[in-house]
């Protein structure tokens, strides 16, 4: 049996979530040949249950918060991944950074990123001492490593010195069946009075508020980009408040962009696409990132991206992405300024970057995973 922990797909709804949701589904359409369990800490919802692409295994009797004190801050093994999933395991998946107690044959750890590490204020303080603490400890516990691109396995093996043949790199994806270009006005224009946007032509920033994804330099660029070059464009950011947010939204106060610059809040799953087609180009100048999941939407929806010069974005945005130094205002408003008035640059890479997307798929994912799996269980 492998045991795979389900939590992310059911409390996260991007990022993570999305990640686990789509290579498990997509493993179970390749029929991987091993009997697969699906468990979840905490409790969970009929709804849960019946999205489920498996029966999940929760704990109903302790809920999330109370079974992380147990296992991971005070180290207390108990109950183990066993007890939860109801049976032997040869092999545990733990997808989201830390291992539970567990006396599997074998175990695997997914690391996202180690952004924690390079950027304190990317959690919260309490958030940042207890990765320090866990993610450490569970990656020394764990027979062999994920990681979800290129970049963040070099990160773990230069950090953490752990060895090359211990990690395997399986790479988001992006559902292309959902992510495509609308190209239906009525479409584009129903996201549009949804979230406020108005009939200006527009570029499009999408992530939880928080200091990592470098929001406060883009709406400086922005800014400035409209001084030099007078472009027409307002700027939409979309996305729920995260932590140390509030430096974002003084920025707009600041430079007094209140009727330029709009925040839509959280943007439901089912509007992306039309609202990454509506947008001239996308902006992702993250500081750091483990891979980078909306760059590939954006490209799979035929929308430009800037994205910054680092970490694994380049390996996401591939040649559908103009790359600038994410900590140099300068250079994101010179980034800011080529997209919105060259549009034979947007062509070349809307048709670039379509390319680059449609070879990662969640198949393409799972099957990486499944080759991980078979190496570690012999």
């Amino acid at each position: 049996m492998i045991a795979i922990d389900y939590t992310p797909a059911i409390r996260q709804q991007a990022g993570i979530g999305r990640i686990v949701r789509g290579q498990v589904k997509a493993l179970l359409g390749i029929n991987p040949g091993y009997e697969l369990r699906l468990f979840v800490t905490g409790q969970i919802s009929p709804a849960d249950q019946a999205t489920s692409p498996l029966p999940l295994y929760p704990t109903p009797y302790i809920d999330e918060r109370n079974l992380v004190r147990i296992w991971h801050r005070l180290d207390i093994p108990l109950p183990r991944v066993e007890w939860i999933v109801g049976g032997e395991i040869e092999l545990l998946h733990a997808t989201d950074f830390v291992l539970p107690p567990s006396r599997a044959r074998r175990k695997v750890l997914t690391i996202h990123d180690l952004a924690f590490l390079y950027y304190p204020d990317a959690a919260m303080p309490g958030l940042h001492r207890y990765l320090n603490t866990v993610v450490p400890r569970s990656v020394r516990r764990a027979d062999h490593i994920l990681a979800d691109s290129h970049h963040t396995a070099r990160d773990l093996h230069e950090l953490w010195q752990v060895e090359n043949e211990a990690i395997t790199v399986v790479q988001g994806a992006v559902d292309h069946d959902f992510f495509r270009p609308i190209s239906d006005g009525d479409e584009q224009q129903r996201v549009r009075r949804k979230y406020n946007i108005g009939d200006q032509p527009f570029i499009l920033g999408l992530s939880k508020l928080q200091p990592r994804k470098n929001f406060s330099r883009l709406i400086r660029a922005f800014h400035l980009a409209r001084e030099e070059a007078c472009i027409p464009h307002h700027l939409v950011i979309g996305g729920s408040k995260g932590w140390l947010f509030d430096d974002i939204f003084a920025t707009v106060q600041e430079l007094g962009l209140m009727g330029q610059v709009h925040f839509s809040g959280f943007v439901d799953d089912a509007d992306l696409p039309a609202l990454y087609s509506a947008a001239d180009f996308f902006a992702y100048p993250s500081l750091y990132e483990g891979f980078g999941l909306p760059i590939l939407e954006a490209l799979a929806c035929n929308t430009p991206v800037l994205a910054g010069d680092n970490s694994c974005l380049p390996e996401a945005g591939g040649p559908g992405a103009i790359y600038v130094n994410a900590e140099s205002v300068e250079e994101i408003a010179a980034g800011i300024v080529r997209l919105a008035s060259d549009e034979d640059l947007r062509t070349r890479l809307r048709e670039d970057g379509r390319t680059h997307a449609a070879s990662f798929t969640w198949e393409r994912s799972a099957r990486q995973l499944l080759d991980a799996y078979r190496r570690v269980l012999g």
